[in-house]
């Protein structure tokens, strides 16, 4: 798997299991160089890989007082989409049949999709539950990821039927530079096979770029680790808000704990411009039992 060196940065996106994958799937967006980024993003710890401060259900719920099956059913949304040979993560959206997720957890780095297959799966209340995802309904930023920058690798896709029992994230109303966040993901290889749920309360940093359909890019402290693209990025005053999702990482010094630098960090797309009206129309569609 080809890893680009710009301006010193090696790139690495995150959605792959397995070899497929190692060290990763937006292995070939282009991204900003290194005098582009602010060198004003405070140091703060994060690590990509190793030891961090990703928590369980039951470690979050503990250290915040709460009780661990109202928050494991709070983030029952957050779920696997595998395809092929690969995953990444995702999420439902505003309705139980619509699911977020980044593009190239669908599609490979020559554009194609990544199976004929794709499904989507969560946990509820202990049961395993799995959808297959509706490929024809696919709208991306771009369906040929690797060849754009990342601010357009976003997707909105449905699934065959309607997941009853979990409760989707909504939108939040804003998104805003250096606000408080939580990521909320399944797929880190390194966690629990690829499926257990982690969790972190983190801070969204600085806007990197903005796209033409009104997406922007934000570099973030939370941990993350290959599988787990697409993942939610949560905000508002309940940190209950899909905001963003994660796309990748970039870094000089890949596979180390580092400090958080404009060399060092992880990065995630707003679900605004047309990402968010692709969401929206999915869920108007499903509400009105339209494909």
């Amino acid at each position: 798997m080809r890893m680009p060196q710009l301006s010193g940065l090696s790139v690495a996106g995150l959605s792959l299991t397995a070899a497929l994958f190692i060290p990763a799937a937006a292995g070939a967006l282009p991204v900003q160089k290194a005098s582009d980024i602010s060198v004003s993003l405070p140091i703060t710890q994060v690590l990509v890989f190793g030891k961090n401060s990703r928590q369980s259900p039951e470690q979050f719920a503990a250290a915040e007082s709460l009780n661990v099956k109202d928050v494991k059913r709070a983030h029952a949304a957050s779920g696997l989409v595998e395809c092929g040979e690969a995953h990444g993560a995702g999420q439902l959206t505003l309705v139980g049949n619509v699911i977020t997720t980044a593009a190239h957890v669908f599609y490979d780095e020559q554009g194609a999709l990544r199976g004929t297959g794709c499904t989507f799966a969560i946990e509820i209340d202990g049961r395993s539950v799995r959808v297959p995802v509706d490929l024809t309904s696919i709208k991306a930023g771009s369906t040929n990821p690797y060849a754009f920058p990342a601010v357009h690798d976003w997707a909105v896709a449905k699934l065959t039927k309607t997941i009853a029992d979990a409760t989707p994230y909504q939108l939040s109303d804003s998104v805003q530079a250096q606000a408080p966040v939580e990521f909320v993901a399944r797929g880190h290889i390194d966690w629990g096979d690829g499926r257990r749920m982690s969790m972190e309360a983190c801070r969204l940093h600085d806007q990197l770029s903005v796209g033409q359909e009104g997406t922007r890019e934000f570099s973030f402290d939370c941990e993350t680790g290959d599988g787990a693209s697409g993942g939610a990025v949560l905000m508002g005053d309940d940190q209950m808000q899909l905001g963003a999702i994660l796309v990748g990482w970039r870094s000089n010094k890949p596979y180390r704990a580092v400090p958080f630098s404009p060399t060092h960090y992880n990065f995630a797309v707003s679900i605004e411009g047309a990402f968010r009206t692709a969401v929206l129309d999915a869920a108007k569609k499903m509400v009105a039992g339209q494909r």
